[in-house]
């Protein structure tokens, strides 16, 4: 039977005439219609059932399986450079000793108070205030706030900062606020500033 002959059975073919109980009766175009309507039915079942989840799994152990290996390509990196880790721990630990021999101590703070005062002075600043703010407590460190007000020319005041920047201890600068001066002369600035210098917290964020 070719393919013309089955199309014009179908199409002789009464639907009232086929015997759901009787399955042996169809004709056998219906019964081949019958089986793939089956067949692909069972395919799309067991896909969206079974197959389905199988593959979610499958893409879940794939994106595992990145995320270990590139965990593994991480650490055989680090075993294989142990060595220049602790090497490096080694200078850091050398280097963060070098930077609290910097940290000024209590005894120290009027000398460092000093210094900034000759800056100024030197710089052809005029004082008007320098005084200590109450410490601030940090981790590893206490911060030493210094409220200075200076008056003088800019090229004087770019001058002084940049000394008190340059000083043999670790001082920071914050908070600029530059006015005209209330004097007569013009050419004259008024800089606020807050200066900060640190010492070494050894009672672990206790000042």
């Amino acid at each position: 039977m070719n393919l013309n002959e089955s199309l014009e059975g179908l199409r002789k073919i009464d639907l009232n005439d086929i015997d759901l109980n009787n399955v042996g009766s169809w004709p056998a175009a219906v019964k081949v219609i019958a089986g793939l309507i089956l067949f692909f039915g069972v395919l799309f079942l067991g896909y969206n059932f079974h197959l389905k989840d199988l593959q979610v799994q499958l893409e879940g152990r794939a994106a595992e399986e990145v995320t270990l290996k590139e965990q593994f390509s991480l650490k055989a990196f680090q075993a294989a450079n142990l060595d220049a880790y602790k090497e490096q721990m080694q200078e850091m630990e050398v280097s963060f000793g070098a930077l609290l021999k910097q940290l000024p101590s209590d005894t120290e703070v009027p000398g460092l108070l000093e210094d900034v005062t000759r800056t100024g002075l030197g710089s052809g600043l005029e004082f008007e205030e320098i005084k200590l703010l109450p410490e601030v407590a940090q981790q590893f460190y206490i911060e030493l706030p210094i409220q200075i007000a200076v008056v003088g020319g800019y090229h004087d005041l770019a001058t002084f900062v940049s000394g008190v920047a340059s000083l043999p201890r670790i001082v920071t600068l914050h908070d600029f606020e530059l006015v005209t001066s209330a004097a007569e002369s013009t050419s004259k600035l008024r800089m606020n500033i807050l200066a900060k210098t640190y010492r070494y917290n050894d009672k672990g964020g206790q000042p």
